[in-house]
């Protein structure tokens, strides 16, 4: 007898009619051929499956017709249960292992668990909706911003109100005289602590919130109103209805340091690319300018970096992309009703998408490729935008009017409206991951805010 894995064998006894054999291998006929035997695997077998294959079911004398019955009614069973489509009874591999309770046994349709990902629940609704009695139904003027210490601030005429979500305590930061109102902007500096007031006579104060105390009124960089203001570092940068753009330094005295010429009318949008680098413009003649902070300049004048008059109505809402930082959503007013993508190196226009309404503001989501609209007339709507493919993911209606401002958390996760309808709304759009949680330094909003009649 050969033994299992052995590759020559010994003849020890030679029958008497045969000649002697001289001791010799045997060789195999061929590298293919497998002289091991198969010895079945116990632990792998089915014996209630091998059992019904080998007697058929049969067990002494019974009724033909009963054990007929029985027997296909044992077979149905087993088909369900025991899977018989098998067709061998011996097994000589060990089972597979058994999947987990939380993987689906329909193998078809499950995926890799990286392309796994639930559909987020959107809230058709505010979570909350609070009064802003007397708002201005201005188109061009921005008059809500949600600050990094998660500080809300809106202007009400000639006040500007400011609620601290996670204490929910509501103040009255300042009231200016009605000659200089009202306020026609308002912006948080970074850090949270001091916000810019922009006044419809030209000026510009500067407030630190903790302590409620005016800290500087900035001068001589319009001659009306100042409508857009943004910040970068220690430079604010004003935006007037004279179409001039102004780069202020709260450091030094003589604050203007820059001033950028391009816009033939009121400057209503500007953003601050994340870096620093880039600013962008928009105005009531229609035209969107990208300014490089690092061309230099002759005559405090700065040649703009790319003109760009694609659109066909005034340019208020514009928004740099978190996540490629040469990207940047501009949205037209009601004659344009367009979403414009733009590389902002080459100047090119990416995408555009008629939204069918007037664009008030935009908004990316800092932790999906998403992007939020606000629109005028004639459904006062949010719409969740997913980026690139520009599909609708949700069409948010509850503004009986115009959603002029728009403004995000700090954590990312709840964007703030203010309409013409006189109303602020808080929506939980983009949602509360794990990421945005984890990454948020300050504390969610909590509620119910104070009502703003209450602080009247």
């Amino acid at each position: 007898m050969m033994n299992a894995g052995s590759e020559t064998v010994s003849a020890t006894k030679t029958p008497s009619h045969h000649p002697p054999l001289k001791h010799q291998s045997l060789k195999r006929k061929s590298s293919r051929e497998n002289l091991d035997r198969f010895i079945p695997n116990r632990s792998a077998m089915d014996f209630d499956y091998a059992h019904y294959m080998l007697t058929g079911g049969k067990k002494g004398k019974e009724n033909p017709v009963a054990s007929s019955l029985a027997r296909e009614a044992y077979r149905k069973l087993l088909a369900e249960s025991l899977n018989m489509n098998r067709t061998r009874i011996l097994a000589f591999r060990n089972k597979p292992p058994t999947p987990m309770d939380t993987v689906s046994s329909d193998w078809s349709s499950v995926q890799p668990l990286e392309l796994v990902k639930a559909r987020r629940y959107i809230p058709q609704t505010s979570e909350r909706t609070l009064d802003a009695p007397d708002i201005q139904d201005d188109y061009y003027l921005n008059l809500l911003d949600w600050g990094s210490s998660n500080v809300i601030a809106i202007a009400l005429v000639n006040t500007v109100y400011l609620w601290d979500a996670a204490t929910g305590d509501a103040s009255e930061l300042v009231t200016v005289d009605a000659n200089i109102g009202p306020v026609t902007s308002v912006k948080w500096a970074p850090g949270g602590r001091h916000i810019s007031v922009g006044l419809n006579n030209s000026e510009v104060q500067l407030w630190d919130h903790t302590t409620t105390r005016l800290l500087r009124t900035l001068r001589g960089c319009h001659r009306t109103r100042v409508g857009s203001l943004d910040w970068n570092a220690h430079i604010i940068t004003t935006g007037g209805m004279d179409g001039r753009i102004v780069n202020n330094d709260v450091r030094i005295r003589s604050h203007i340091v820059e001033t950028y010429s391009g816009h033939n009318q009121e400057v209503c949008g500007l953003k601050w690319s994340a870096s620093g680098r880039q600013l962008a413009s928009g105005g009531n003649d229609n035209l969107l300018h990208i300014w490089d902070s690092s061309m230099a300049s002759v005559n405090s004048r700065t040649e703009w970096l790319h003109r760009l008059e694609d659109h066909t109505a005034a340019v208020k809402a514009l928004a740099w992309c978190p996540f490629q930082a040469n990207l940047l959503a501009s949205g037209g007013g009601g004659s344009d009703r367009c979403i414009k993508f733009w590389n902002t190196h080459t100047g090119s226009c990416l995408n555009s998408v008629d939204t069918g309404s007037q664009v008030c503001a935009l908004l990316w989501s800092t932790h999906e490729r998403e992007l939020l609209s606000s629109h005028g007339f004639t459904r006062n709507q949010l719409t969740l935008w997913k980026y690139p493919s520009m599909v609708k993911m949700a069409e948010l209606t509850g503004h009986t009017s115009r959603v002029l401002f728009m403004t995000q958390s700090p954590n990312g996760c709840t964007v703030a409206t203010a309409a013409g309808d006189e109303t602020l709304r808080l929506w939980n759009v983009f949602g509360s991951p794990e990421v945005a949680a984890k990454a948020a330094t300050v504390k969610p909003v909590p509620g119910p805010f104070a009502h703003l009649n209450s602080i009247r």
